[in-house]
């Protein structure tokens, strides 16, 4: 039996009433989304025709989610919020703190050792507030989640920008920061501006070395990754019906790369197979009763133009492999003209690692296809040239995969099997004992994210983003330029040998099998729990709260930053050995935009202290203007806040008392949860006003006594030489994000509401 089948019944029992009143409400056919989201208005919001891109909506998702890493932080919130327990079914996964660097077993007992606290710390937690909890070992998050609690028609939010991998199963999922889901786990509506509509027409099917991964692969290289922001992609025709239900996972998995709200599916028989094959027959049968409600009206995929805001059309048919990157995954490049690209570019064509798994691409389906092209390096006396590493999904994944033998073709070629967790995607990968002077090198993996440093710590880590089973041929050949559409490789006799094109199986063929799946089940009355933070502890701290705007204008703020070019979550608040640090606010606020490029000296981690005249790091300078009790202020190039969902890289310049973040624009989740913690997160009205800001500017926000929805606010930059620049700049903010502002921030005021 599924989790929480009661919720989902409830579900399904409202869904033809509440379709029904949305497509009166709206005069015409709808899509997929649009079903979701409307049947998912919370119980307070006025049913009406909202307007795409513009309107704020409340909803109720069904379910929350949370990471390790944001679980800390999400939940020392809710702690505060004056809650006795969670409102709707909610998990946490550990999943984020195991590093990648021997192997499963001394990988996973040391990230045991060193992170026993935060587990116990997160364990308690869930308990107390009637939350599950899966342990360390027991998967990635958006796998055990698609294996456990996706189901059709359903919405969820999850403290992680992956979430939309529940999409593979007609989710409507949304990576959203931890103040989000504090408001949800508290009872209260959660707001999204209603999403544009981008939809995505497959037709033919996918054949020979083509794979899912291509799919999303060749939509980011249409969108760009910021091209999907603020919309929802649907997917349909007659090639989304034909791939499998975790390969539908994948493809929506990556969409937050392109900056999507989420990306889903319709339901159909292959995801029926995928929930009878994960236990979970009640769901399927139930889903089967209300499926023509849970995929988008026959109207609107047959005049997709009408009903979406922009539609891209794929023929699988002739789809052909992809490699993005480096450095961003939309730089895509089809398989056969990477030499041409790479030695224009000079990147390394000699690949060092290949690495499969991670979240998006570590089902069975994929593991047996990559499994399937490296068994014929074996059995064809063929010797694999770069190292390989595998990334099981889940336990439940890794104890079948084992079973079936498929792990054991990748130990043959010496492979390093690492723990069902995140490691190397999420830059928890020990591969060097200096990864700042590391050698420039090639890596290939079915990742993500492929920013510099992400992986390994290695700036000069070129990461390129490829299906696993181009991953796996790639690695057995050790060229990035290998194409095994075309190209022969030499074996130990000499003989020239071609691969053949991978196979694999959609679900284990003996059904999926494991002994322990990792899940901690919540006390029925977590009353008595109690939840200790030591004072001590430089891995937990418990929350102050961000005190309240102080009802004038912002006067005298000094600059912090002016950020030149990318500037990601990774670059605000980076991951790697910074993650043992997420549940402790003061010391990881210690790593508060130091990859962010400085626009005045083109380096990192050193701007000037107007107090002193003195460069030094972000963190420090910032604290000297929060202890001399001066403001600061963040300027931003476009799509500032890329990436993941992390919401200390809102938290931590709170923290250290930037006042506002002022940018060409902005990723959906960072500006969120700018808003979110009290801060001001505004854009430039002329972009190229991002140019008067002079180093030594001192800065005041004009406007605020008068802060309303729509209307500008004013910028006045004082200029060291006595000069002053003043122009307006926007802000996306409505009556309810003001009062956020007010409060000082949204937890402030979810907890007066509860007081």
């Amino acid at each position: 039996m599924a989790f929480d089948i009661g919720m989902i019944k409830n579900v399904y029992q409202e869904l033809p009433a509440k379709i029904e009143a949305a497509r009166n409400a709206l005069q015409r056919p709808l899509t997929l989304t649009e079903k979701i989201l409307y049947t998912h208005l919370h119980k307070e919001t006025r049913l009406q025709k909202f307007e795409r891109g513009n309107s704020y909506v409340d909803f109720a998702p069904d379910r929350v989610a949370m990471q390790d890493a944001t679980a800390q932080m999400a939940l020392l919130q809710f702690m505060q919020a004056g809650k006795k327990q969670s409102a709707v079914p909610t998990t946490a996964h550990a999943d984020h703190l195991i590093q990648a660097k021997l192997g499963a077993s001394k990988d996973l007992q040391e990230s045991m050792n060193l992170n026993n606290e935060v587990f116990n710390f997160l364990g308690s937690v869930c308990n107390k507030y009637g939350i599950g909890f899966w342990k360390p070992g027991a998967g990635i998050i958006h796998q055990v989640v698609l294996e456990n609690y996706a189901f059709p028609g359903g919405m969820m939010i999850g403290t992680d920008s992956h979430t939309v991998n529940a999409g593979g199963l007609g989710m409507i999922a949304i990576g959203v920061g931890g103040a989000d889901a504090v408001d949800v786990m508290a009872d209260m509506p959660w707001e999204l501006k209603m999403p544009r509509l981008i939809g995505v027409k497959l037709t033919g099917k996918l054949n020979g070395w083509a794979a899912p991964k291509d799919v999303i692969l060749k939509v980011a290289g249409i969108l760009t990754v910021k091209g999907g922001t603020g919309a929802v992609v649907e997917y349909f025709g007659e090639g989304a019906i034909s791939m499998s239900c975790t390969g539908k996972g994948t493809i929506c998995n990556m969409g937050a790369e392109i900056g999507a709200t989420t990306s889903t599916f319709g339901y159909d028989e292959s995801m029926e197979r995928y929930l009878r094959a994960t236990d979970r027959n009640d769901v399927a049968d139930l889903a089967n009763k209300v499926k023509e409600h849970l995929t988008g009206d026959t109207e609107v995929y047959a005049n997709p133009e009408q009903y979406f805001d922009e539609v891209i059309e794929i023929d699988l048919n002739t789809l052909k492999p992809h490699i993005n990157g480096p450095f961003t995954p939309d730089l895509a490049t089809v398989v056969g003209d990477m030499n041409a690209k790479a030695t224009k570019e000079n990147w390394p064509l000699d690949v060092e690692w290949g690495l499969i798994g991670s979240c998006t691409n570590s089902s069975y389906e994929d593991l047996s296809r990559a499994a399937s092209i490296a068994k014929q390096a074996t059995d064809k006396g063929l010797t694999i040239k770069a190292k390989f590493g595998i990334n099981p999904g889940s336990e439940q994944v890794r104890y079948t995969a084992n079973r079936d033998g498929l792990l054991e073709i990748f130990e043959d070629l010496d492979a390093t099997i690492f723990t069902n967790a995140c490691g190397p995607c999420i830059g928890q990968w020990a591969r060097y004992s200096d990864p700042k002077n590391a050698p420039k090198n090639s890596i290939v993996h079915s990742f993500n994210r492929n920013f510099s440093k992400r992986a390994d710590g290695n700036p000069n880590t070129h990461a390129f983003v490829t299906s696993p089973e181009m991953v796996a041929a790639i690695a057995i050949s050790g060229r990035l330029d290998f194409n095994p559409l075309t190209d022969t490789l030499t074996n130990e006799k000499g003989e020239q040998i071609k691969l053949d094109e991978p196979t694999g199986y959609e679900l284990p063929p003996k059904g999926f099998d494991v002994e322990d799946n990792g899940y901690q089940a919540p006390a029925e009355d977590g009353s008595g729990v109690e939840v200790v933070v030591h004072p001590e502890s430089n891995r937990l701290q418990l929350l102050t709260p961000f005190a309240s705007w102080e009802g004038t204008d912002l006067k005298g703020m000094k600059l912090l930053i002016k950020a030149y070019g990318k500037c990601t979550t990774d670059h605000i608040s980076m991951a790697g050995p910074w993650l043992k640090y997420r549940g402790h606010l003061d010391n990881i606020s210690n790593n508060c935009l130091i990859g962010a490029i400085n626009a005045f000296t083109k380096d990192t981690d050193n701007v000037k202290n107007q107090l002193t005249g003195e460069y030094g790091p972000v963190p420090a300078t910032a604290r000297a203007y929060k202890a001399a009790g001066i403001g600061s202020v963040v300027i931003g190039d476009e799509n500032y806040g890329e990436g993941s969902s992390r919401e200390h890289a809102a938290m931590e310049p709170r923290f250290l008392g930037v006042r506002a973040v002022i940018v060409k624009s902005f990723a959906r989740i960072h500006e969120t949860n700018l808003k979110k913690q009290g801060m001001l997160g505004l854009t430039f009205v002329n972009t190229a006003d991002y140019d008067k800001i002079q180093e030594d500017d001192t800065i005041d926000i004009i406007g605020l006594t008068d802060f309303s929805p729509n209307q500008n606010l004013s910028l006045v930059l004082n200029h060291a030489d006595g000069s002053i620049d003043s122009f307006e700049v926007a802000h996306t903010y409505n009556q309810a994000q003001i009062e956020w502002f007010k409060e000082g921030s949204a937890l402030n005021l979810i907890k007066k509401q509860n007081t």
